[in-house]
């Protein structure tokens, strides 16, 4: 699962929501509507979750 946060931790966007296969992938997140600002990722796959920062610069 891969989700996007606002910095008030309010869920923004959900990016992926099913289960893949082993492998690698890239998803488009199209912010267009969305201000620029500091915005957080939450990535879920089994055990493993990590939450990383990322800044939208328009």
């Amino acid at each position: 699962m891969l989700k996007v946060y606002d910095v008030l931790g309010s869920e923004v966007a959900t990016l992926v929501n099913t289960k893949q296969n082993a492998g690698i992938y890239s998803v488009d997140w199209d912010a267009g509507r969305y201000p620029s600002g500091i915005y957080f990722y939450n990535l879920s796959a089994g055990d493993f979750t990590e939450t990383r920062k990322m800044m939208l610069v328009k």
